[in-house]
């Protein structure tokens, strides 16, 4: 079991930081905020890096699992 980065989406303000640090793992889905699409497209150093730009700090670590 590991962790995956998860957004709150009832949070998200839909600025778009995280998918434009990170495409390889976020995106927007079809309401316009953000998701994690592919959990496993950054090493999770990068994740936390994209995690920590986003300024309502909506998006989180859960155990998989």
């Amino acid at each position: 079991m590991g962790k995956v980065a998860r957004v709150n989406k009832g949070e998200c303000i839909a600025c778009g930081v995280c998918i434009d640090s990170l495409p390889s793992v976020f995106r927007f889905d079809a309401e316009n905020l953000a998701e994690v699409y592919d959990p496993e497209g950054a090493d999770e150093k990068a994740i936390q890096e994209a995690m920590d730009l986003c300024p309502v700090t909506c998006i989180s670590w859960e155990e998989e699992g």
